[in-house]
């Protein structure tokens, strides 16, 4: 089968697949809702994902991870639990196309696919530390990093 073959016949398959390992992720908010609410969400992505595949054109997934981002950032999703759901859904795809792909077809679709996601991730991660910079957040306090560092310097002068 080729890529698109794929991803056409094995949707639901690598949902389900995606779904079950996010949800033992035990992620804060993902845990927070019903599996069928992250199929939703991980359906959204896949969709995105094969139009962007289909249209040879990334600027889908973009816009889309730049959404995604402003809604889970306003949600007080963290970072890690939305870049998780890429990579849930980017390992349930790779299980399918080693196993359904023909050798010949193999590194051009595993290269598509991890371009994509790759694409989708850098702009999520982006977006987010806009909004996070954004946003007022309380500074750290180092000092305490460095509590009674003062007699260690004078025991070890040659640092």
């Amino acid at each position: 089968m080729d890529l698109i073959q794929v991803l056409e016949q094995r949707k639901t398959a690598v949902i389900n697949q995606a779904a079950n390992t996010l949800m033992r992720a035990q992620l804060p908010h993902y845990g927070q809702v019903s599996m069928e609410q992250n199929k939703e969400k991980l359906q959204s992505l896949y969709d995105h994902m094969v139009q962007c595949i289909k249209d040879r054109n990334l600027e889908t997934m973009i816009k889309y991870a730049e959404e995604m981002a402003s809604e889970r950032f306003g949600a007080g999703f963290d970072l890690y639990e939305v870049q998780k759901e890429f990579n849930v859904l980017e390992e349930a795809l790779w299980f399918q196309i080693i196993r359904d792909c023909g050798p010949s077809q193999l590194a051009r679709a595993l290269g598509i696919i991890s371009t994509v996601h790759g694409v989708g991730k850098d702009t999520l991660a982006r977006k987010y530390v806009s909004l996070a910079s954004k946003t007022k957040s309380p500074s750290l306090d180092l000092q305490v990093l460095f509590k009674g560092t003062d007699d260690l310097y004078i025991r070890n002068r040659s640092c």
